[in-house]
Parts: structure tokens; sequence; C-alpha cells
């Protein structure tokens, strides 16, 4: 218990010495790696059984020949590549979200600076210290966000393509 609280006090510590952003990159990153983590459960468990339902409806036809025919399988490949790929436009717009929302941090912290010299009229170091580390700790939040859905992401987006040729190679038209 007492490891608990001293893991929630060492987060609270450190949302307030990045500011208000940094509270906003973390939900953002939070919720980016749920949708991340939902794909790859998804690739791993439930795509495989739906592939299975598809090639069963393709090969329980009589008819796999005729334009018609190419037109359902066509369909049944759309339908697969919208599932593969639900999700993964909105990960990359998060992807993209985490360093923009870095920099509005190293905006805000960089006012705070300012407010500071403004108001003590002097450069000293020790009264400008919290609004650097309000500049520079959501910059980093906001890149380590960015890195790591970066990665996700593009394995993501590879697996999809490759599932998807897969199915297409799989589902052959009679000739």
């Amino acid at each position: 218990m007492v490891l608990l609280i001293d893991a929630i006090n060492a987060i609270r510590d450190f949302l307030d010495t990045g500011g208000h952003v940094l509270l906003v990159i973390g939900v953002l990153i939070f919720t980016m790696w749920l949708l991340i983590l939902e794909r790859f459960i998804f690739f791993f468990n439930g795509f495989r059984g739906y592939k299975q339902a598809i090639k069963n409806i393709w090969f329980t036809r009589e008819e796999r020949n005729s334009w018609n025919a190419e037109q359902i399988r066509q369909a049944m490949i759309s339908r697969a590549s919208m599932r593969l790929n639900a999700n993964l436009a909105l990960i990359n717009v998060m992807v993209a979200l985490c360093p923009l929302l870095g920099l509005l941090g190293t905006v805000t912290g960089m006012i705070e600076v300012f407010d500071v010299m403004a108001i003590t009229g002097t450069g000293s170091a020790r009264s400008m210290a919290s609004g650097v580390s309000k500049a520079t700790i959501p910059t980093m939040a906001g890149m380590v966000g960015a890195l790591s859905g970066v990665f996700a992401a593009t394995y993501l987006q590879r697996k999809a393509k490759r599932e998807v040729a897969l199915l297409e190679d799989a589902m052959l038209l009679d000739h």
C-alpha cells in the first residue's frame, strides 16, 4: 500500500513539474496505447476467425469464376481491409499530435519563464527553473509518445497490408 501511495505521489510531482499540458499529453498517450493494444488483440485473436469465416464463405460458393464472383470477392476483401485498418488513422493522428502538444508545453513553459523575469526583473536561474522544467518535460514526453506510437503504428499498418495480401492470395478465382 505504501508503494502505491509513493508511486501516485511521484506521478503527481512529475505532472506538477511539467504543467497542465503534460496531463493532456499523458491522456493522449494512454488513449493511443489503448487503441494500439486493441489493434494487436484484434490482429492476433479476432482476425483469424474472421479470415477463416470469409474463406469458408468463398470456398462454399458453387461459382467462383464470373464477373459477379470477382465483385463479391473484392467486396469481401475490402470489408476485411476495413476491419484491419480500423483506428489506424486515429492512431496516426494521435502520434502526430504528441510532438505538437509537446511544443505547446514548451511555449507555455517559456511564457512562465518570461513572466518570472518580468516580475523579478532579473535573470536568476533559480527563479526561472520551474518555467524551464515546464518547457522541457512536455517536449520530452511528447517525443517519447510519438516515437513509441510511430513504431507501433508502422508495424500495424504493415501487418494489415500483409494480411490483406494473404487473404487475396488465398481467395483465388477458378478459371
